[in-house]
């Protein structure tokens, strides 16, 4: 009996380019969606303040430049 992921692969072996293509793109957009729901969940749960204070500690010390 195959998994879920050997069905999966042998269902892609089978797609044409452009079917191809776009299941490729729609992974793209499904894994940049979970990882935009992770940085949220990150920050909400405080675990990207350390990004926040190297940033201020470097305006404060003069190393940050204007973009």
């Amino acid at each position: 009996m195959l998994t879920a992921v050997e069905e999966i692969e042998s269902a892609i072996l089978r797609l044409s380019p452009k079917e191809l293509g776009q299941l490729a793109e729609w992974v793209l957009d499904l894994d940049e969606q979970n990882w935009d729901k992770q940085i949220e969940r990150d920050g909400a749960a405080g675990k990207l303040n350390f990004l926040a204070k190297e940033a201020l500690e470097e305006l404060e010390s003069g190393d940050s430049r204007m973009l």
